[in-house]
């Protein structure tokens, strides 16, 4: 039902110090078996694990090198969405791939009966809720008791315009569909499993909670380096560990709030499946009963700030003692994914990008533009695509082509309720696409950041820059920096997403988007990587 989440390139934008780091730390590297560019999970050798992981768990890595030490286990992680391992476990192309899964939950797994019947054993090894971490002058200035917060009265703050927030998204990020998920059950009232009476009755309050929404991002990595630059974004949704982890080195810490009224905790189940040869199996069973260790338990809490599962190892210093209650899960898959459907097309801010594409005459070796019209063409999807399969509703796609200088540009709304105008369009507009030109990458950049000041509306704004070359003519970087430098506030908070394509400069690339607070994405691997990487972008806009 969503597209698959895409590898990840360690080339982050933005961010220094303490929090470029943390964002390595977090999981920027993400990468799943399926993406053309990301590392493929080698054939079962004994001793050796073989497991799909929610990407976060990048942290535990000093926690697997001490239990390898002390179980001969070793660990081989490769990175995955919540949906995109359903996705694998149900389609069996896990079966024979991986060994076992180790995600933050396996709440939506079990909702798919076909992928349910493939997990073996399941053993939770540590927890950590789903938090608001807030600045201490938000915190300050809204006269919030940490201990008496409740998802109500976070509502009522970013409805009023007294609260701002990130959040990852929910179709491609872990973090994001639990706190998709607690929010939605906090707000609905539901004493129950969700339902889909209780979605509806809430959409109102989901709607005026998500237009509080100024960050969103593939991976909570990115996103606390993002905030970090953000003076306008007062709280951050995710993992308690994760917000606690933010905090280890910083100056100004976050308060974490655990809302009263009730959280949706991931257990970080590792999952065997039933696939899994024999000495897997029992590699598995030596690793889990390492992890829930109190040798093991007291590194994991110290470490990562997710919560001990074995009794006698007191949580980490910062973690709260007090219990809340648990909020209930979608009951179906319907449910669940009429959720997430109606948070990409209805509830969450609207998106606004502009595509800055190289058609020089570069494109045409090796059938460059080819893969690139494939790519961008794959981001229309079908008349049956799923959540995530496509452009959303209400996003506006701006195609802004450059050779030596800019060709020309066509703006595409998708509209709701008939979204084929515009996904023929767009495709139209791919297949003219035609190589031809040198490489003018600043001055085209400004003239999307130009194109962006033309619009209105409250939405999520994003450039995406694909080059296969250096800028060889228009302005230089010199003369974007002065550009970008006097941009009024909101169109500066535009991040430049771009891709390492073909030849182009790695520097250059990453320049444009450390100044922009954007984030560099790696497609040189393969024929399918350019998709991989359009994909994976997706995620943050």
């Amino acid at each position: 039902m969503s597209r698959p989440l895409r590898g990840a390139s360690p080339r982050l934008g933005g961010g220094r110090g303490w929090i470029a780091a943390l964002a390595l730390l977090l999981g920027a590297t993400a990468c799943t078996a399926d993406a053309p560019d990301g590392p493929k999970p080698s054939a079962y050798k004994e001793g050796t694990l073989r497991v799909l992981a929610s990407s976060e768990l990048a942290d535990m890595q000093p926690v697997l090198d001490e239990a390898w030490k002390a179980t001969g286990v070793k660990v081989e992680l490769t990175w995955s969405g919540t949906l995109d391992a359903a996705e694998q476990v149900a389609s069996g192309k896990a079966d024979g791939t991986y060994d076992a899964i180790w995600l933050s939950s396996n709440d939506y797994l079990r909702l798919r009966p076909e992928a349910a019947r493939k997990l073996a054993n399941e053993t939770p090894v540590m927890s950590s809720p789903v938090a608001l971490g807030v600045r201490p002058e938000a915190l300050a200035r809204l006269g919030w008791k940490p201990e008496d917060v409740t998802w109500s009265a976070v509502h009522e703050a970013v409805s009023g315009g007294k609260l701002t927030y990130g959040m990852t998204d929910p179709v491609r990020s872990n973090s994001g569909f639990s706190a998709l998920v607690s929010v939605a059950s906090g707000l609905s009232g539901a004493q129950a499993a969700l339902t889909d009476a209780d979605v509806k009755a809430a959409a109102p309050r989901l709607k005026e909670f998500f237009a509080g929404q100024r960050l969103t991002s593939g991976s909570s990595g990115w996103l606390a380096t993002a905030y970090a630059q953000r003076a306008d974004v007062d709280a951050l949704v995710n993992y308690e560990s994760v917000l606690l982890s933010v905090n280890r080195d910083a100056k100004s810490p976050l308060t974490v709030v655990r809302p009263r009224d009730g959280v949706v905790t991931a257990h970080y189940p590792l999952t065997l499946l039933t696939s899994a040869p024999a000495g897997a199996r029992e590699s598995g069973r030596a690793l889990t009963e390492y992890l829930r260790g109190a040798q093991a338990q007291r590194a994991i809490t110290e470490k990562t700030f997710r919560r001990p599962v074995a009794a006698g190892v007191a949580p980490a210093a910062g973690l709260g003692a007090d219990k809340r209650r648990e909020l209930p899960f979608p009951g179906s898959l319907a449910v669940a994914d009429g959720l997430l459907a109606s948070y990409e097309n209805e509830l969450r801010r609207p998106s606004r990008t502009v595509y800055v594409l190289d058609t020089s005459g570069s494109m045409s070796e090796g059938d460059r533009i080819g893969r690139l019209k494939a790519a961008l063409t794959e981001l229309t999807g079908t008349g049956s695509s799923g959540t995530g399969e496509r452009f959303r509703d209400r996003e506006e796609v701006t195609l802004l082509p450059f050779g030596s200088k800019v060709k020309k540009v066509r703006t595409h709304v998708v509209e709701p309720g008939n979204p084929g105008p515009a996904l023929d369009g767009i495709r139209g507009d791919v297949k003219a696409l035609e190589p031809e030109g040198g490489t003018a990458v600043y001055s085209s950049l400004e003239a999307a950041y130009e194109q962006l000041g033309k619009g209105g509306g409250d939405a999520f704004t994003s450039i995406v820059l694909m080059t296969d070359g250096q800028n060889t003519e228009g302005v230089g970087a010199g003369h974007f920096d002065s550009f970008y430098a006097s941009l009024p506030g909101d169109r500066k908070r535009t991040p430049v997403f771009a891709v390492l394509f073909g030849d182009s400069d790695r520097r250059e690339l990453t320049h444009i988007t450390e100044l922009t607070g954007g984030r560099l994405f790696d497609a040189t691997g393969g024929s399918g990587s350019l998709n991989g990487a359009f994909e994976e972008i997706r995620g943050y806009q």
